[in-house]
């Protein structure tokens, strides 16, 4: 399984905001592994390539290319796909990735067709609602193969929270070359459209200088059934459920499967 490196990906760029963003996003995604197993059990059952959605810095297209896997690597922040070029050369499966600029939601890669499409770590509930949703679906039915399956994992971004547990969770914190940087959950906020997770984010330089700002996203509020739905109003067929179990540091995941 490949490992995040974020001082690896600060040294490969050159603008301190970007490098900054790499090193964001390992903090508080890059070391989720419990959904691996899951896509290279599918990847296994349909073959390749796969075409990984919301690719970010490599965490599922670099652990599916260790396991012999060829992967296209779609984002569309193109300093996490240099990290993860970077990254894929010297864990040495660079010849099993290929990294595309692009948007998830309207994605065109030509006539080219895969037999599995991932949709991990609930990249379908940051598409902004329906339109943003219908717009992805339809693209994934263009370049599903016949018969290929896409899987999207959704989540409940409530479900830590119940009786035993009220206080946020702890903060993600790494040192890298002197600098310590600090993401702590802060909230997190239902709302009608979708749920908002607030964090603050910190960063001590090594003469003690400290920096913060904010950051929140949006999950749509999204179920199983209505995503198969809108699967099906797009063309493509209901293929079941499966799920990832909720681990102490992340809630789990429902995974939508649909085929072309």
């Amino acid at each position: 399984m490949h490992e995040p490196n974020p001082a690896a990906a600060a040294r490969e760029g050159g603008d301190d905001d970007a490098m900054r963003e790499v090193i964001w996003h390992d903090l508080e995604c890059g070391a989720y592994d419990a959904d691996l197993p899951l896509w290279r059990a599918l990847a296994a059952a349909e073959g390749g390539p796969v075409l990984d959605l919301g690719a970010g810095t490599g965490r599922v297209a670099l652990d599916l290319a260790a396991a012999g896997f060829e992967v296209v690597a779609l984002d569309r922040e193109q300093v996490f796909l240099d990290a993860l070029d970077a990254r894929a050369e010297i864990a040495g499966v660079g010849e099993r990735i290929e990294t595309v600029a692009g948007d998830a939601r309207t994605f065109e890669l030509g006539e080219r067709r895969f037999p599995l499409i991932l949709a991990p770590m609930q990249t379908v509930q940051l598409f902004g609602g329906p339109d943003g949703r219908g717009a992805f679906l339809r693209s994934v039915r263009r370049h599903l193969a016949p018969g290929g399956l896409m899987a999207a994992a959704l989540a409940d971004a409530l479900e830590g929270f119940d009786a035993e547990h009220t206080e946020p969770p702890l903060p993600d914190i790494v040192e890298l070359d002197g600098w310590v940087y600090v993401s702590q959950p802060l909230a997190v906020r239902p709302g009608d459209d979708g749920t908002a997770i607030e964090r603050i984010r910190q960063w001590v330089s090594p003469d003690g200088r400290r920096e913060a700002e904010g950051d929140t996203i949006v999950l749509d509020v999204l179920t199983a059934d209505q995503l198969t739905a809108e699967g099906v109003a797009a063309g493509l067929r209901d293929a079941g459920r499966t799920s990832v179990e909720q681990t102490e540091e992340h809630v789990g995941s429902e995974v939508v499967l649909l085929r072309g």
